[in-house]
């Protein structure tokens, strides 16, 4: 079968499809037949090893992993003699970015545990889109932000992966959303429902007098302080990605500050896979949808790692994969 892998970190030009050995998946997995994958961070650090802290948890001198894509959607091929509730032909998708990755191929094999049903009324390239971007905004929301009907809760970097399922999610829980985004991403985050936005390069949200109860960061770098001025008495900051110095900021910072008054401040790791039940619930009943700004063939890989490197892309960055060939 095709595959991309990574054996040392460099530029993404030199990903190469390679030929390698189908997988065969053990008594408790499910073989998994590729029909798209999704682009996301940490492929990103695994390819180019930048920026270097990211090597903390990739590899210090070379990639811990070969295997490149997490997440994933396709048809079961084949199932282990102790998976019971998925058989040959299911729809499924996941996050296996804890159990091995290698989904940027045309096979994958995976725990069970790692998979769920597909949503029936989403494309195999829609459900892609899904799984750690999905969860990382539920998560961040109603885990980490305890987020409640009527609260005020602002979202940096609406117009992103994370961004624009945090935006959806949040305007289902009943809350008023402002999303931040630039200038060309306004119309689309309204869309989405959010009920004001905010051109992140006309006006700063931590100056204009707004304070909100819960305040989610999903790109790009502001001071945690600026985070903390804009909450509310009692209000939480909850970091999922950006610019490396906002994520250590909150690992770093946030417990300190959180400790001296009543602000929470903090980052987050999702946990795969969790609630992806929950959210094909939530895709069924046309209350979210994923928003996906490009598509690229297995061949064009390296192409889509540099095109979501630059970080502009509206919502997700999608690998599809064609039977010629499987």
């Amino acid at each position: 079968m095709k595959a991309v892998l990574s054996t040392d970190y460099g530029p993404t030009d030199s990903l190469k499809l390679e030929e390698i050995q189908k997988p065969v998946p053990g008594d408790d997995d499910v073989l998994v037949k590729v029909q798209a994958a999704s682009v996301t961070y940490s492929n990103l650090i695994l390819v180019t090893g930048k920026p270097f802290v990211g090597r903390l948890f990739t590899g210090l001198f070379k990639p811990n992993q070969n295997r490149l894509g997490s997440d994933v959607a396709g048809r079961v091929e084949a199932v282990g003699k102790n998976v019971h509730q998925f058989q040959p032909g299911d729809e499924v998708y996941g996050d296996l970015s804890d159990c091995g990755r290698g989904t940027f191929a045309e096979f994958v094999c995976a725990p069970a545990t790692a998979l769920a049903r597909k949503p029936a009324n989403m494309s195999f390239p829609e459900a892609a889109a899904v799984p750690e971007a999905a969860l990382v905004a539920l998560q961040a929301l109603k885990d980490r932000g305890q987020i409640q009907p009527g609260h005020k809760v602002l979202i940096y970097g609406a117009s992103g992966g994370i961004g624009t399922f945090a935006v959806q999610l949040a305007k289902n829980f009943g809350a008023e959303v402002t999303g931040v985004c630039s200038t060309r991403n306004l119309d689309m985050v309204r869309s989405l429902g959010a009920d004001h936005v905010i051109d992140y390069t006309r006006e700063d949200f931590a100056a204009n007098g707004q304070r909100y109860d819960l305040i989610v960061a999903t790109a790009g770098f502001r001071s945690i302080f600026d985070y903390r001025r804009a909450l509310r008495p009692g209000g939480i900051y909850v970091a999922t990605g950006g610019h490396m110095t906002q994520t250590f900021q909150a690992l770093l910072l946030g417990p300190l500050l959180s400790v001296f008054g009543d602000k929470k401040l903090g980052a987050m790791l999702v946990e795969p896979n969790k609630d992806l039940d929950f959210v094909r619930d939530l895709i069924e009943a046309d209350k979210i949808a994923a928003v996906i700004d490009r598509c690229y063939p297995l061949s064009d890989v390296a192409e889509a790692l540099r095109y979501y490197g630059q970080g502009h892309a509206r919502g997700k960055v999608v690998i599809t994969i064609d039977d010629e060939g499987q």
